[in-house]
């Protein structure tokens, strides 16, 4: 199993010096939210402004939440369901467009008029996306065959999620919770031969990276964060922005962000 490997440090601590100290460049967006609920894309996108030198950072939300938080230029609200969430796609579509990488962070209401909308603009749009949490629930309902078939566009999820997408496309290839280490690598090993876009897996206290047929793993424990840390959104934004400051370099720059 030439392509399977085990990493215990970072091997790519030097991919923190493209990202520059001083000079802020590129923008971000987090994408999230829903009338009840807005912590974790703006949390989330405080924690980007805080930690990287980007020139700007917005957290995009739902119309519902205009009233219900401060006039701050961080903030653009975007049109909403009756029931509070995302409600169109050119819009969602437009502002991907226009920045340099986006991070789908959940918090998303599940009904249909939200998910086409989501699935229209990981479609359309033509920047870096990485999507997590129940965002991941929604592009696994639909559009597999086109989404997957995007190089630029990172997917975080559980096991369970990915059984889902691999269901999703018919996909030959087993994928289960209780399968052992080394046949979750296989899968995804030729999953990612099939399409190239880019792996990011949580399977029993380990972390799953896959792109172009190559897998690397990393223990939780090794890394600072924790089963409740790991899926709060800013690991995702993290490897997000790791991969924007060193293009080309998937799996170098997402194991590089894994390391605290």
């Amino acid at each position: 199993m030439d392509y399977f490997e085990k990493i215990d440090k970072n091997p790519y601590e030097d991919l923190f010096w493209n990202v520059p100290e001083e000079q802020k460049r590129g923008g971000a967006i987090v994408i999230g939210g829903n009338e009840q609920s807005f912590r974790t894309p703006v949390s989330v996108s405080e924690f980007l402004m805080n930690n990287f030198p980007l020139k700007t950072v917005q957290a995009v939300l739902p119309d519902s939440l205009k009233n219900k938080l401060p006039p701050l230029d961080n903030f653009v609200f975007l049109r909403s369901t009756d029931t509070g969430s995302f409600a169109d796609g050119d819009e969602l579509t437009k502002a991907i467009d226009n920045t340099d990488f986006s991070v789908l962070v959940g918090d998303m209401s599940k009904n249909s008029i939200t998910k086409e909308a989501l699935l229209s603009a990981v479609c359309l749009s033509e920047k870096p996306i990485i999507a997590t949490r129940d965002a991941v629930d929604l592009i696994a309902e639909g559009k597999l065959e086109k989404i997957l078939m995007r190089e630029d566009l990172i997917i975080f999820g559980s096991i369970l999620q990915w059984q889902k997408i691999f269901k999703g496309v018919y996909y030959p290839k087993i994928l289960q919770p209780s399968q052992s280490l080394v046949q979750v690598a296989e899968a995804f090993h030729k999953f990612t031969l099939s399409y190239p876009t880019q792996v990011i897996a949580i399977h029993e206290g380990q972390i799953v990276i896959a792109k172009n047929g190559n897998v690397k793993v990393v223990a939780i424990g090794n890394t600072g964060y924790t089963m409740l840390t790991i899926y709060n959104g800013e690991l995702a934004a993290k490897i997000a922005a790791m991969n924007y400051y060193n293009p080309n370099k998937f799996i170098e720059a997402s194991i590089a962000a894994l390391f605290r």
